[in-house]
């Protein structure tokens, strides 16, 4: 188990780095008029080119690539070009009401999906027949369309929730959870769809083995049969598409965090985007690749466990 994590762990920093190096070039290679951007319009050259220099844009590619490793592998990524706040910072602060909100959409989709899957994948007929319904319409509704519709009923219409607007757990709990109750809910129900297909995909392919028809034909119920087999021989695939859709989530949380003006790492990435801060866009996204390299070596600890197979893969 230990040279599996090591492994893992291995292959993440890899990626990190390999990600990392692409995003840092691609942003530096094609950046123009940075300098004139922060200054304004109304800047004079000769305040453009110093202001080049302070930023050390005005040195070769690959220095400027050394030096930005070189701190970035202390955890030190610079300063906003536009707020001068330390980028490790802004993301810290940001970072946990994004998590939040998708580790919690990860939850109620895997609970959901689960027992919509099993059951379409077991009793079969009318019910998987719905199943198929609601996941085609899940993909044909926008998550962001659904968070509009869902603002218009319970938040305008009904007065149940709020419209916008986010407050930290440590502040007020209750408050909290329903800050959070509608960004979720147009996260989640496309979510929800998705892995319901393939959970229910995942589950019918080991209930056609040959052992499961062994098991029923030696004695065990079905009940156990269901629980204790086939569900344990299920779960990887199902874990892995949960994985995924937890990446896919992060992705939808951008523009879920603009319709409720949530403070997350998503409105910052849109914000840094827009305003060419590039020492915050390269914050984003090593932190966001960290955080998918830890959710898939979760995974695969757990892939190995339910399957000590995988772990020699």
């Amino acid at each position: 188990m230990l040279s599996f994590i090591v492994r893992r762990i291995l292959a993440g920093i890899v990626l990190v780095f390999v990600i990392s190096t692409v995003t840092f070039l691609l942003i530096y290679s094609t950046a123009s008029d940075v300098a004139r951007n922060i200054l304004g319009e109304s800047a004079t050259a000769e305040q453009v080119v110093a202001k080049t220099a302070e930023l050390g844009l005005d040195r070769p590619l690959l220095a400027q690539y050394l030096s930005w490793l070189t701190d970035a592998v202390r955890g030190d990524f610079g300063a906003s070009w536009f707020t001068s706040e330390p980028v490790s910072q802004m993301v810290a602060n940001r970072l946990p009401v994004t998590l939040s909100m998708v580790i919690l959409a990860v939850v109620v989709t895997a609970i959901i999906s689960a027992v919509l899957g099993v059951t379409a994948a077991v009793r079969g007929g009318a019910v998987d027949r719905l199943l198929q319904f609601v996941s085609v319409a899940g993909f044909a509704l926008p998550n962001f369309w659904v968070a509009l519709m869902l603002v218009i009923v319970f938040a305008l219409n009904l007065k149940l929730l709020p419209a916008t607007g986010y407050v930290p757990f440590e502040v007020d709990a209750l408050a909290w959870a329903s800050s959070l109750v509608l960004p979720v809910t147009a996260l989640v129900i496309g979510g929800i769809a998705s892995a319901a297909q393939q959970i229910r995909g995942a589950f019918i392919d080991v209930l056609e083995l040959d052992y499961v028809r062994t098991l029923q034909a030696g004695g065990l119920s079905r009940r156990s049969v269901l629980l204790r087999h086939v569900l344990r021989n299920a779960a990887p695939p199902a874990l892995t598409v949960l994985s995924l859709q937890f990446i896919g989530l992060l992705g939808g949380a951008v523009v879920i965090e603009r319709i409720f003006a949530i403070p997350g790492l998503g409105t910052l990435t849109v914000n840094s985007s827009i305003q060419g801060d590039i020492p915050a866009i390269m914050g984003i996204v090593v932190a966001l690749v960290i955080v998918v390299v830890i959710v898939n070596l979760l995974i695969d600890l757990a892939n190995g466990w339910i399957n000590p197979k995988a772990r020699l893969q």
